[in-house]
């Protein structure tokens, strides 16, 4: 595969009129000049260059990424769910002992790192293949500046999904959907409390029917019910930790779309940064931090210091979890096929997602991710034939009603700025 010619990244304006995010740059100190990484470093400018309707992404663009999320997605919870769930014989089962005990795949830091790796890797692969043919690859730490939100989204995303895994130790499933179906909410929550962004009106209303009906949907569909009958069969209710870790796990993922959002959108502060330099940035610092703290883990928990220093209790599984993995990779290597599938399906669907967040939005990132599992379960409905409740029904209309309405305004906006183009240009030539 050759190199293609790399466009320039969507430079989003401050204006009320645009319908992604809405820049909060910082002020560039008199006489600095921003250089792009995606000009080698040799083109240098006061400003960004103003938004060119030509290259703004349009709809073929975002339904591949849409596919490509689905796709690379769907294959990923379908491993996960192997992994996790796969119950491995410890020993060969003989004629005394006809079932053996079994043991399944608990290592998920580990998972993380592994994934973490492929992503690295196939990122420079990304990288290397969105560079200009003839030019220099751009540097992924290009600023010092950057380091910090690009040090906060590695720890953010990689502390998200324990969290996530440890809450459901202590709450129903019924708390657990309903607060995932909610994404939404926390990220422009921390977009307009952390950064200071501002959203046209309508917006607040499409997120507010796109949440409604995801949460209609999955509390209507069948499967559900199920899963939320055997969760109340084990616990009742929610407990005010389990919902603590769950909320710190919507934040955590909140913090890391609105931060990588803020770092593609404020070029005067970091420069201009594309998909392929985060995807890159993000999972090194990840796995660097992940590798480190797997490493470090037995050492330091010998010395009984960090036990003192948390308030809370670090499972004795999480000491040696790298040893324990690699253990069990050892007794049944039939897992690590699933292990590698796992990584290799969320490396690939990594790039779509980067893509999106570089030519899009956050918002609409977490949009197309939040539905994902809506739109799996209705494929699955009308390929098996199977009818849809009214309940069901009216959660596709809340979320079809507002993604339909968010692209009429965008549409409207969009042309109101070429004709507000043709009429500027216009009146240079007058």
């Amino acid at each position: 595969m050759g190199r293609q010619k790399q466009q320039t990244p969507l430079q989003r304006a401050p204006s009320s009129q645009l319908t992604d995010m809405i820049t909060n740059d910082s002020e560039v100190r008199k006489g600095n000049a921003i250089t792009s990484p995606a000009a080698n470093g040799n083109v240098s400018a006061n400003a960004p260059a103003p938004l060119d309707t030509a290259d703004s992404p349009g709809l073929m663009q975002l339904l591949i990424c849409v596919l490509g999320i689905y796709a690379a997605f769907l294959s990923w919870g379908v491993l996960q769910e192997a992994i996790t769930t796969t119950a491995y014989p410890i020993r060969p089962a003989t004629a005394a002992e006809p079932e053996p005990p079994t043991e399944r795949f608990t290592y998920s830091l580990v998972l993380n790192t592994i994934q973490s790796s492929f992503a690295a890797t196939t990122g420079f692969a990304y990288l290397y293949l969105s560079t200009p043919k003839g030019q220099k690859i751009p540097s992924v730490f290009p600023t010092r500046r950057i380091l910090f939100p690009l040090l906060l989204v590695s720890i953010s995303s990689s502390l998200a999904s324990p969290f996530g895994y440890a809450s459901l130790a202590h709450i129903d499933y019924l708390t657990f959907i309903l607060a995932k179906s909610c994404k939404l909410l926390p990220v422009m929550l921390l977009h307009l409390t952390i950064f200071r962004k501002r959203y046209p009106l309508y917006k607040y209303g499409v997120v507010l029917m796109v949440t409604l009906g995801v949460a209609t949907f999955t509390l209507h569909h069948p499967g559900t019910s199920k899963k939320v009958a055997a969760s109340a069969a084990k616990q009742n209710g929610s407990s005010m930790y389990g919902i603590l870790l769950l909320s710190i796990n919507l934040l955590l993922d909140g913090l890391t779309n609105t931060t990588q959002d803020h770092v593609f959108t404020s070029p005067k502060t970091y420069t201009r940064f594309t998909g392929p330099q985060m995807m890159v940035a993000q999972n090194v610092l990840s796995t660097v931090l992940t590798a480190a703290y797997l490493l470090l883990m037995p050492h330091i928990s010998q010395s009984g210091l960090l036990h003192n220093l948390l308030p809370i209790p670090i499972p004795p599984s999480t000491e040696t979890e790298l040893f324990g993995a690699l253990s069990f990779l050892s007794r049944h290597p039939e897992a690590l096929k699933n292990v590698l599938g796992f990584a290799t399906c969320g490396a690939i669907g990594q790039v779509f997602i980067f893509y999106t967040l570089s030519k899009f939005s956050s918002l609409l990132l977490v949009t197309v991710t939040v539905t994902r599992k809506m739109l799996t379960m209705l494929l699955s409905v009308f390929w098996f034939g199977h009818s849809l409740s009214g309940g069901q029904w009216l959660g596709i209309g809340l979320v079809f009603g507002g993604i339909g309405a968010e692209a009429v305004v965008q549409r409207q906006e969009k042309k109101a700025k070429e004709r507000a183009k043709q009429s500027e240009s216009v009146k240079k030539e007058l």
